[in-house]
């Protein structure tokens, strides 16, 4: 009986916020800005997810492919999406938890956003909220700093007039209009585009690879040293390491329950992207790919590649976007404006977000390096290690286990499987995710320093003609 209470309790709240969204859509103005703009169905979070995992990182797969080996790059990809898979369903079981405890508390949430360390604050308290908002705000600033180089090291291949860092102060300024996107509901458009500019990318370094062909000498010698396998490895454990912001996106939805396999199904489409186009490309360059993170340096200028360049500088956009989303959010929570019904008040409080990530990308410009020096540091905490814990502490108790919103799947086997696979995430990520990949990327990450120096106006650019 309780149980069934339970159900009606979560059934209830649910369709009530669909029905207030159905009103939302029959009154607005205009139809069709409504259809472009405001999204919260499963397939909305599913572009989210798809073109949020992927991003610039796919121009970076080939050169984790070539320190780690083709066989090792393929394995490591379809390992890392499961595990990121596990670790995203398991963050989706505890917002519906904390949701349903707070709304049977009846807490409104129609104009609060609620984030990944609410949910940790809600279940276990103010340490584990604290550890959450330091790694996930952490990682979402670097994350946004990514971006911003990659916006950089991309425009350089359609015009070198400009170096790297100007471009970097240029794209700055434009991802600063972010601020004046109210949430991840008016992503809906963005998301799609999104993820059509990347399944073009993606392609286009399949096909172009293959008709290039090998260059003259290519050797495959990955890996050749055990810093550069566990740099490439932390590459691939940040690309699958995008469900920072799965709480976000879940909670934009007007059934967050029905994100249980979402980001299980978008992880299998990103897959169809990486595993081709990093595999030609390594096929056809190999080694030559050690000193250029960035694929698209290596294949020849055509109308072809500067479309790519042109798609992944939106999308590059848009994912800068949803990094620095959630950082708004914490941001405005801080400074009590978060409820605040003008967005133009709203954005003018978000701008000093935006000045740290854009000075932070003009001293590291290392595109690739910083990718795995983040994914080692910051990603296996954040999406792996904490959401493992998080549930395995939530539930220790019979009575946690017995009442629980979602239990896990028979066919996993249930708590007993769920726990088992909790343990083997945070052991294989504690050690060779933060321990071997700390130590190698940071290793890398030093000797780009060394070689390039802080602030360097133009990261592994080709020597101009004289």
């Amino acid at each position: 009986m309780a149980s069934e209470k339970v159900e009606t309790v979560i059934a209830g709240n649910y369709v009530e916020m669909e029905r207030e969204e159905s009103d939302a859509k029959t009154t607005a103005k205009s139809k069709l800005s409504s259809f472009l703009w405001h999204g919260g169905s499963a397939y909305d979070a599913w572009f989210s997810c798809a073109s949020n995992q992927v991003a610039q990182v796919l121009l970076t797969l080939p050169y984790s492919f070539s320190q780690l080996g083709l066989l090792s790059g393929i394995l490591f990809q379809l390992f890392y999406g499961l595990m990121g898979s596990w670790t995203a369903y398991l963050i989706s079981l505890l917002y519906v938890e904390y949701r349903t405890r707070k709304e049977r508390e009846k807490v409104d949430f129609r104009n609060h956003v609620i984030q990944w360390f609410e949910v940790l604050d809600g279940l276990l308290g103010k340490h584990w909220r604290n550890v959450g908002l330091f790694f996930n705000c952490t990682f979402l600033l670097f994350g946004s700093v990514i971006q911003l180089i990659a916006c950089a090291s991309n425009i350089y291949y359609i015009n070198d007039n400009l170096d790297k860092r100007t471009w970097t102060y240029i794209f700055g300024a434009c991802c600063a209009t972010t601020v004046f996107i109210p949430s991840f509901h008016n992503y809906r458009i963005w998301s799609f585009l999104g993820l059509i500019m990347t399944t073009y990318t993606a392609w286009y370094l399949t096909i172009a690879s293959l008709i290039h062909g090998q260059v003259e000498g290519v050797k495959h010698s990955g890996p050749s040293t055990m810093v550069l396998y566990f740099t490439g490895a932390t590459n691939i454990l940040y690309t699958f390491g995008g469900h920072a912001v799965t709480v976000e996106i879940m909670h934009a939805m007007w059934k967050p329950q029905k994100f249980k396999l979402i980001y299980l199904m978008a992880t299998l489409y990103v897959l169809t992207l990486t595993l081709p186009s990093a595999s030609a490309v390594y096929w056809a360059f190999g080694d030559n790919l050690l000193t250029h993170s960035n694929a698209l340096a290596m294949l020849p200028k055509t109308r072809f590649r500067d479309t790519a360049v042109v798609l992944m500088l939106i999308h590059q956009f848009i994912t800068f976007g949803f990094a620095c989303t959630p950082l708004y959010f914490v941001w405005e929570k801080f400074i009590q404006m978060h409820e605040t019904k003008s967005m133009v008040k709203r954005a003018l409080a978000r701008l000093p977000v935006v000045i740290p990530i854009w000075f932070l990308a003009i001293i590291f410009p290392f595109f690739g390096p910083i990718n795995s020096t983040v994914g080692s540091l910051l990603v296996s905490f954040t999406v792996y290690i904490i959401p493992a814990l998080a549930h395995m502490v939530t539930f220790a108790s019979a009575s946690a286990r017995e009442n629980a919103v979602e239990k896990p799947p028979s066919f996993l086997g249930g708590w007993a499987g769920s726990y088992t696979m909790n343990i083997f995430v945070v052991a294989w990520v504690l050690i060779v995710g933060f321990g071997f990949g700390g130590w190698a990327s940071m290793l890398n990450f030093i000797n780009q320093v060394n070689t390039f120096g802080l602030f360097t106006k133009c990261y592994q650019c080709p020597p101009r003609k004289a």
